[in-house]
């Protein structure tokens, strides 16, 4: 409908895409669209449903007892494009590639999902040279033969990039690997998990 459209041209602005925002303004005005002219040439500013500032309300106190929970990680570096695929931990691991805010929105993070596996991190918004992770991750599949990759994402739009990155290497690896992919909401809730491949 029209609010998608809508919303699609303000993404487009938002992320400075001027050139795909012309063609969208183009491809509305030649579509006859009743709002293809005026209201949907110019998208109302706005930021990235990402980027929007928002307050949570949560217990002052947390239910966990007093003292310092461990981390389960295991290895470092852990940012992506720090890490090399034929490091020994990743060497027939169970991987992890999360998006840099999931853990810092997840509670739980470390002693749920961390737990005897290796840890990469990434953010499909902020990061440049992505096209290195897509070679790191092909590598992590087909090199150092992980036993399966799991994606953890934000429920941002922005954030599902990494979750296409991660399908993109299976795509082109020679091997195959189960694919889990886990959305968390901003609120540190999961919102789905599935495995997709």
């Amino acid at each position: 409908g029209e609010d998608v459209v809508q919303a699609h041209l303000e993404h487009l602005r938002e992320h400075g895409e001027e050139d795909l925002l012309r063609e969208a303004k183009e491809v509305l005005a030649k579509s006859g669209s009743p709002k293809s002219g005026l209201e949907m040439a110019e998208p109302k500013p706005s930021g990235c449903p990402g980027s929007k500032s928002m307050t949570f309300d949560k217990p002052a106190t947390s239910n966990q007892s007093t003292g310092d929970t461990p981390s389960a990680l295991t290895h470092w570096p852990i940012q992506m494009h720090l890490i090399s695929p034929m490091a020994p931990q990743y060497a027939g691991s169970d991987l992890v590639l999360a998006a840099d805010c999931v853990a810092f929105s997840l509670g739980g993070f470390h002693q749920k999902y961390l737990q005897g596996k290796t840890l990469a991190i990434a953010c499909p918004k902020l990061d440049s040279s992505q096209d290195i992770y897509l070679e790191k991750l092909i590598h992590l599949i087909n090199d150092a033969k992980i036993n399966t990759l799991t994606v953890f994402i934000m429920q941002v739009p922005c954030c599902s990039g990494l979750l296409q990155m991660a399908q993109q290497a299976l795509a082109q690896s020679a091997r195959k690997v189960p694919l889990k992919a886990i959305v968390v909401g901003v609120q540190g809730d999961i919102l789905q998990e599935d495995w997709v491949s």
